[in-house]
């Protein structure tokens, strides 16, 4: 499977998401995800500057795709939000 983030991820200017865009099988996505979800599960240290969420969100890049991959299976085209809800134990 060929999945990738096709732009530089960015931080938004309130610091709450970070927004990128994902290429899962052919199908190119607006994305986010939520500084909470990443504080929760990927281990980003609350109070992180921009540069440490940066990391954290390139260290999980397997789980965050792998979150994209299951919400395109719902609903395809439309953008995606990924919460902290979005990994926990199921």
């Amino acid at each position: 499977m060929d999945n990738t983030f096709t732009a530089e991820p960015c931080v938004s200017s309130d610091g709450k998401v970070v927004a990128f865009v994902a290429s899962v099988r052919n199908q190119s996505v607006q994305c986010s995800i939520t500084r909470d979800a990443l504080e929760r599960h990927f281990w980003l240290p609350a109070g992180a500057n921009q540069a440490r969420v940066l990391k954290a969100f390139a260290d999980g890049h397997q789980r965050i795709t792998a979150a994209v991959e299951r919400r395109m299976l719902k609903k395809t085209g439309a953008p995606i939000v990924l919460s902290a809800a979005d990994f926990a134990d199921r």
